[in-house]
């Protein structure tokens, strides 16, 4: 089986009345239409790491995510579409199993094993894969978020598609775990410059994460990481934020969800305001999907289901 994706994404200038008074021209790359399902940057990092899997003759995929993790969601229905059973490490209590994200997870038949925080923290030191890789020995490990070198490429064409739909100066994408930032990087030039704007609360660990994947590249893109939007952390918002977050999703007509890109688009108009980008500019926004997220924090109420736009899928997968 395959998975039918739109692409090239979208790209969907967008009218403000700021955008006029600054004299910028602005689009949105709309990696949330990619599939119903599985979009934005999760898609374009899995692609090449479940294409490593077929080929090296794996039959299991194991990665690591959070109880409400876009990754795990979008990696279980391409495992499930792929013919690839999946493993789901889980930060959190098993509790969590029936949530909208993981009832998804595992009605495409991904198998979740929870760890506490002190045995998540340990999912990237070699002696503990190395554990893994004896416990799941037909499997291939990919990272938390998918962010190795292999999801480089993936996420490099989206700079590839632009440089077919537009000429553009500046590029904006939120960064959680640095994989897709990097891929951009990877495959711009010095003509573009790349702005990531953390969606979590962090000292230096990103901007290291991002310089690790980025260690083989003769890239000469200019990147900068910006770490003052991030609303409190990761998975953290104020009322305030989700309150301007929808006054931007309702005046540009483009659905938003608040850990990733609403914090991007928060980011990006108060980086307008201080005349961040010259006259004339031309800036496109990334938007990376993760819509599926509004169906566990609506499940939670940490948003209220009428004034977003929370997927129209089921409930509860199984």
């Amino acid at each position: 089986m395959s998975i039918d994706l739109a692409l090239p994404s979208a790209l969907q200038a967008i009218k403000h009345p700021l955008l006029a008074q600054k004299q910028v021209n602005v689009w949105v790359k709309r990696d949330d239409l990619i599939h119903p399902i599985i979009s934005g940057n999760k898609w374009r990092k899995l692609s090449a790491n479940l294409k490593a899997c077929k080929n090296e003759g794996a039959t299991q995929v194991v990665s690591f995510g959070g109880a409400f993790s876009n990754h795990i969601h979008a990696l279980a229905f391409a495992g499930y579409t792929m013919g690839l059973d999946t493993v789901g490490i889980i930060r959190g209590e098993p509790e969590y199993a029936s949530n909208f994200t993981l009832s998804w997870a595992r009605y495409w038949g991904m198998k979740l094993k929870f760890v506490d925080r002190s045995t998540y923290r340990l999912r990237e030191q070699s002696e503990f894969l190395q554990q893994l890789q004896q416990e799941f020995p037909s499997a291939k490990i990919i990272p938390e978020g998918g962010s190795n070198k292999l999801a480089l490429n993936g996420v490099g064409e989206i700079i590839s598609e632009l440089q077919k739909q537009t000429d553009f100066d500046y590029l904006l994408c939120p960064v959680g775990s640095g994989g897709t930032i990097a891929g951009l990087i990877n495959a711009a030039d010095q003509q573009h410059k790349i702005f990531g704007i953390s969606v979590l609360k962090q000292d230096g660990y990103l901007e290291q994460q991002i310089q690790r994947l980025l260690v083989d590249s003769t890239s000469c893109a200019q990147w900068q990481l910006f770490n003052q939007y991030h609303c409190g952390g990761y998975g953290k918002f104020k009322d305030i934020d989700l309150q301007q977050m929808l006054e931007i999703q309702n005046a540009l007509n483009i659905p938003l969800e608040p850990m990733y890109c609403g914090k991007l688009f928060i980011a990006f108009f108060d980086m307008l305001k201080r005349d961040c980008f010259p006259k004339g500019s031309n800036i496109v926004l990334l938007h990376t999907g993760g819509l599926q997220g509004l169906g566990g924090l609506a499940q939670r109420r940490l948003i209220k289901e009428e004034q977003w736009h929370v997927p129209a899928f089921p409930k509860t997968g199984q």
